[in-house]
């Protein structure tokens, strides 16, 4: 179900035209080693989805369904572990039915399909806690196979989206560890072999792109994570109660039976394990209701243990109930799923109305290569994705003004990904540079469909009225024979 929901809907914009396109610039241009959007770098997430997304691409060409099959594989692998899990807690029945709330939730039908970092770190966070709690409930001496998956783990995350991915396994194992009396066993851990392989994996990346970039770990760690934690001048700003309404939504219906269980008839295991899903619970939501700055998106590391806190009480629940035990889960799963279905539809069509999707089929197969699209007013995220480009737009703009005013936006991130590469800078041009294009054959103009006609530039030829967006070219005719124009994205 979550393949098939991967291929309805178009790119949602900013963030899956963003992180699409970065990884398909990364698969045509052979560099792996900078994210770059629209050939400038973008330095606000570490490279691992988009290394694994142009892998995708390279196997099954560059569509939306290939750039979603990286989340989609992530969720999967974090139902299978909460399976695995669950299975080794509390039995079958347990994880079948925790596997089955997680698995027709919108935190799984939907959160998996989304183009962006949520689900890599939630399932690698999962991962990592998982193995590291079964690594020290195996004695007393901790289990080194799963330490070190623990430790693999927590690598892949920080290569995901940076400290976190070891900071909220490391926070919930700690307290954990402290409720249960368990700390001194930390020693205990392969921490020589653990060490080396999470350096192996992690750092790399990070020292490579620094020996090119001085200031970029700087960005990445003290702008885009430290500052993004304690500032107010970020968008989303939420109520501190946002991520409980989240909890809910995410697991809606199953949220419903999450319970407490009774405490007092479970062994020492049992309660080391029920203490370690309300502590993972508490524990990241409460890390994440401290910025002023929230979105769903990070809530999803908590869904594994809010699964099972579910399928437990939902059992405790149906202990007095076995009238209803057979067919309340089907049917709820099923009603579940539908949520999801509709959810998805609804997505797709709000997409339509920012899309580029319209536009870009004739763009790119009347376009040459060597054509430069201009876009004014605005950053049609999606557009080289969909028409294939292999040359970064110019986009238009007054860039000292933008410079000195712009806040948390698509202008404030191409100007600190341009401070890093001057000569990438040049997609950067101020509103000069357009009265010059429209009388050079090959250029095209993209713009805002909402503008007014008064507001338009003068001297540009209409070739198409996109819902969201409007094409023009320049009025002069490229010199270039028919046989040459095309760009990858032309179905023609």
């Amino acid at each position: 179900m979550l393949l098939l929901l991967a291929a309805w809907r178009p790119l949602a914009i900013p963030d899956e035209g963003r992180y699409s396109e970065i990884g398909r610039w990364m698969l045509v241009s052979g560099d792996w080693l900078t994210p770059r959007l629209n050939g400038i770098p973008f330095f606000h997430k570490p490279p691992l989805l988009y290394w694994l997304e142009a892998v995708s691409m390279g196997i099954f060409g560059a569509n939306a369904w290939a750039a979603r099959f990286i989340p989609t594989c992530h969720a999967g692998l974090m139902l299978t572990a909460l399976y695995l899990a669950s299975r080794h807690i509390g039995g079958e029945l347990l994880a079948r039915r925790a596997t089955l709330m997680l698995g027709c939730s919108l935190s799984f039908l939907i959160g998996g399909q989304y183009i962006n970092h949520d689900m890599l770190v939630a399932c690698w966070i999962g991962v990592a806690i998982w193995s590291f709690a079964a690594s020290f409930m195996h004695g007393e001496k901790p289990d080194v196979r799963l330490a070190l998956i623990g430790f693999v783990a927590c690598a892949l995350g920080v290569l995901t989206k940076g400290l976190i991915g070891i900071a909220l396994p490391g926070l919930v194992l700690l307290l954990w560890l402290i409720w249960t009396r368990q700390l001194h066993k930390i020693i205990r851990l392969p921490w020589l072999r653990g060490l080396a392989l999470f350096a192996v994996l992690a750092l790399p990346w990070f020292v490579l792109v620094h020996q090119q970039f001085p200031s970029m770990l700087n960005y990445m760690f003290g702008t885009q994570q430290f500052s993004r934690f304690t500032g107010t001048t970020f968008n989303n700003a939420r109520a501190w109660w946002f991520y409980l309404l989240c909890l809910v939504l995410l697991l809606f219906p199953w949220a419903f039976f999450v319970r407490p269980t009774p405490y007092a008839a479970l062994d020492t295991r049992q309660k080391a394990w029920l203490s370690l899903l309300w502590i993972w619970v508490i524990a990241i939501v409460g890390f994440f209701s401290i910025p002023h700055s929230k979105l769903i998106g990070y809530a999803l590391p908590v869904m594994p243990a809010w699964a099972l806190l579910a399928a437990m009480g939902y059992g405790e629940w149906m202990k007095n109930r076995p009238k209803v035990s057979r067919w309340l889960l089907p049917t709820l799963a099923l009603l579940a799923t539908l949520i999801a279905m509709g959810t998805t539809l609804v997505g797709g069509r709000f997409s339509l109305t920012q899309t580029t999707r319209d536009v870009a089929p004739t763009l790119a197969c009347e376009a040459s290569p060597n054509d430069t699209v201009y876009a004014l007013d605005g950053f049609p995220y999606d557009l080289p994705f969909y028409t294939g480009a292999k040359k970064p737009m110019v986009i238009i703009q007054d860039w000292a003004e933008q410079r000195r005013i712009a806040g948390d936006s698509w202008e404030r991130e191409l100007i600190d990904g341009a401070d890093f590469d001057q000569s990438a800078a040049t997609a950067l041009q101020g509103l000069d540079a357009l009265a010059a294009a429209r009388n050079r054959p090959g250029n095209w103009l993209l713009l805002p469909s909402a503008m007014a006609q008064q507001q338009r530039p003068a001297g540009w030829t209409l070739v198409q009225e996109g819902l969201s967006w409007t094409l023009l070219r320049s009025t002069s005719e490229s010199p270039e024979p028919a046989q040459h124009k095309g760009l990858a994205g032309c179905k023609h």
